[in-house]
């Protein structure tokens, strides 16, 4: 396959193998996905698959964040430092980097390094 059907499941492929890794652990997992415009980044409990941290750049009108372009590496950036202020409010330190099938690459990285910076360990 040509284009973005073969993109689209390169990536399916991908994210099954991280989360079938994953699935044999009981911890947190950090969950990424992106679109064209935003950036969203959830903390879920494998057991209760409950959401327990989230953030995204949807939020930025609500942090009176105006001035920043939400579909960058900045913003990326921006989303990872909260998310591990608010799951070190809660007592989440370690924790499970799933990036969903996308490559460890850009945005992605960005906001994982900022997450580490600020706290979290994975």
């Amino acid at each position: 396959m040509k284009g973005k059907l073969s993109k689209k499941y390169s990536r399916i492929r991908r994210y099954t193998k991280i989360r079938k890794n994953i699935s044999s652990r009981r911890m947190f997992r950090l969950v990424v996905h992106r679109t064209s415009r935003h950036v969203y980044a959830q903390i879920i409990y494998r057991d209760t698959a409950k959401v327990s941290v989230c953030a995204s750049t949807l939020e930025f009108k609500k942090l009176n964040i105006n001035d920043v372009y939400t579909g960058n590496k900045y913003s990326a950036k921006i989303i990872g430092q909260l998310v591990a202020q608010r799951a070190l409010k809660k007592g989440i330190k370690t924790v499970f980097f799933d990036r969903s099938g996308f490559k460890y690459h850009g945005r992605i990285k960005e906001l994982a390094e900022s997450a580490r910076i600020s706290g979290l360990i994975f």
